[in-house]
């Protein structure tokens, strides 16, 4: 499996700093966010492959984040570990109810903790490990070897086009804000500008174009950002 991406939604910052040192440390890219918005947005960009959610969380809770989540055709699957002070049983019966897949009441142990999503994690695996290969269209994205190919042909990207171009390939015709696509491209931690993502942009679709393909399959949304060109059925 690709290196596992993780998302840690958490508003207290000595919790989500222990616990990026932890999985950073085995080999997962980590991700993380302080408020239930910015965690349920994450989550919607990022798609990653396993969420620790606080259930007391400013300006939306871990429960109407979780229910989001669950309602959403591409993050309905996405495995979610509830963390919460929380312990009485009325309060696990309701995270469970809304999908989560494992209840983890605080303190904790990092160590036990990380067992936990790993097991999760390759429980899972065994579905159809549908985030590994992203393919769409005449574009083809391999996590595993960090491979993209356009008709076959192979593309010489940076990590940050990779990432820039899975985040799109994964979900054609919905537009991302610059934002959007700075969290899911360039992660936690980077200083740079909105105008940044236009460059990335620029450099990808010259590298399309030199390919083949076509600069349109990354097509600006005025107004709000970028998105990949959506097939029409029937090639229309």
């Amino acid at each position: 499996m690709a290196q596992p991406r993780i998302l840690i939604i958490e508003d207290e910052k000595g919790l989500t700093n222990s616990l990026t040192w932890t999985f950073n440390k085995e080999g997962f890219e980590t991700h993380v966010a302080h408020e239930g918005p910015e965690g349920l947005r994450k989550a919607q960009s990022l798609l990653p492959d396993v969420i620790l959610l606080d259930i007391m969380l400013p300006g939306l809770s871990g429960l109407d984040v979780c229910r989001e989540l669950r309602a959403g055709e591409r993050t309905r699957e996405i495995p979610i570990v509830m963390l919460t002070a929380k312990t009485e049983e009325t309060d696990q019966v309701v995270g469970y109810s809304l999908g989560a897949d494992d209840y983890v009441p605080k303190p904790f142990s990092n160590k036990v903790l990380l067992h936990k999503v790993k097991a999760l994690l390759r429980r899972v695996q065994g579905r159809s490990e549908p985030g590994d290969v992203v393919e769409y269209g005449s574009v083809k994205i391999d996590r595993i070897r960090h491979r993209v190919t356009l008709d076959g042909e192979p593309l010489e990207l940076t990590p940050t086009e990779f990432r820039l171009l899975e985040a799109l390939v994964r979900q054609p015709g919905r537009a991302f804000s610059r934002h959007q696509l700075m969290d899911a491209a360039i992660g936690e931690g980077s200083i740079v500008l909105e105008r940044t993502i236009d460059v990335h942009i620029k450099t990808l679709r010259q590298k399309l174009t030199e390919a083949g393909g076509s600069a349109d399959l990354i097509e600006t949304v005025r107004g709000v950002g970028y998105r990949f060109r959506e097939e029409k059925p029937d090639g229309k």
